[in-house]
């Protein structure tokens, strides 16, 4: 019998304790640690997730990034929002316009500029793929009860504010 490797529990304490060993923080590597093991884990599930729904991860970024600005963008800007080259992105919109899930027309105030929006088929896409993560990423947090979850949400947000900070 195959002996399995170390569980996801020994594999963060082993790396928290590598970097305590080379000088950081007990309480910071335990928090950096777990949240770039949830990050890995969750990008596994959901590049799985993905290949069942027959999209790629660029064009998902495309349809998420349209989805969540409720609009039309031009293909610069989901270029910019999508960190990809403009040609990049032609190609993709090229393959979802293919496939009906977005729909180039030009722009009624400046009819130079193209505007790119979600098509039913797109937006029945994104509700599907989020129905679908929902129940899994329900799973993953059932153990919080709702004022844990409130309060873990609250804390990333600080995170990630700080994050921002330090970018800016």
């Amino acid at each position: 019998m195959a002996r399995r490797g170390p569980s996801a529990a020994e594999q963060h304490r082993r790396a928290v304790a590598a970097y305590v060993a080379a000088g950081g923080e007990e309480s910071v590597q335990r928090v950096i640690t777990a949240v770039q093991s949830l990050s890995k884990k969750l990008d596994q599930w959901y590049a799985r997730q993905l290949a069942d729904l027959d999209v790629t991860a660029g064009e998902w970024a495309v349809v998420a990034t349209l989805a969540k600005d409720g609009g039309a963008l031009t293909p610069s800007q989901l270029a910019d929002l999508t960190n990809v080259a403009p040609s990049s992105m032609t190609h993709r919109l090229d393959k979802l316009v293919e496939r009906g899930l977005v729909e180039r027309s030009p722009d009624a105030e400046n009819r130079t500029r193209i505007l790119v929006r979600l098509t039913d088929g797109g937006w029945e896409l994104f509700s599907l793929a989020i129905r679908s993560s929902d129940v899994v990423e329900s799973d993953v947090l059932q153990d919080l009860g709702d004022a844990e979850r409130g309060e873990l949400a609250r804390l990333l947000e600080v995170v990630i504010a700080r994050l921002d900070d330090i970018e800016a």
